[in-house]
Order: structure tokens, then C-alpha cells, then sequence
């Protein structure tokens, strides 16, 4: 499989590693939003949230348990950050692979984009 975000969990392309379990990896963006913005994503490739199903949904909720470690360990839980997931093409998916974006650091203007 060609997923930049597979290869980048697997160790295969160089990131800058915030988290990893068993099931998740987290990384700094290499085009950062905010002063805190960090890709979270499974290590299974699931090519987006249309592919969430119930054989693996239970990794969603690990996603959104491990963000909350994350946000944490980065200063941001307090003051407050975003989780964003974008869903195909027109929703501004630009890598095939399943993740969320924490952005922080912040005041973090609505509507976004």
C-alpha cells in the first residue's frame, strides 16, 4: 500500500512523534495551523470516516481518549483546543488515511475555513 500516513506510523518516513500506543500514532504537522497542531491517526488504515463501520469504530473513541492525553501533555486542555476530521476531497481530505487534526495554542476563530 502507497498511505503516507501508513508509512509514516510504521516508521518508514520521519515525523515528529508526540504519541504512540498499540493502535494510534500522533505527530506534529509539517504545516502547522496554530502554535499547537498535531495529526492523529490509526495505525490500521482506514481510508476516511465514510470507512468507519462496526468492526472498527471502537479506534474513534481511542482517537478522542488519546487526544485528551495529548492535549494535556501540551498545555492546551485548559484553554481549550479543536479536533477537526475532514471527509473527502470537498470536505479538504488531502491524504487518504483516517485522521484528526488538534489545533491549539490559540483563540481559534468560527466558522472555520
Amino acid at each position: 500500500m502507497d498511505c503516507l500516513f501508513c508509512k509514516i506510523a510504521a516508521g518508514e518516513i520521519p515525523s515528529a512523534k508526540v504519541y504512540e500506543d498499540e493502535k494510534v500514532y500522533a505527530f506534529r504537522d509539517i504545516e502547522p495551523q496554530a502554535p499547537v497542531h498535531i495529526l492523529i491517526i490509526p495505525k490500521v488504515h482506514i481510508k476516511s470516516a465514510n470507512e468507519i463501520n462496526d468492526e472498527n469504530c471502537a479506534i474513534v473513541g481511542h482517537i478522542f481518549s488519546v487526544a485528551a492525553k495529548i492535549a494535556a501533555q501540551e498545555g492546551i486542555a485548559e484553554d481549550g483546543y479543536r479536533i477537526v476530521n475532514n471527509c473527502g476531497e470537498g470536505g479538504g481530505q488531502t491524504v487518504g488515511h483516517l485522521h484528526f487534526h488538534m489545533l491549539g495554542g490559540r483563540a481559534l476563530a468560527w466558522p472555520p475555513g
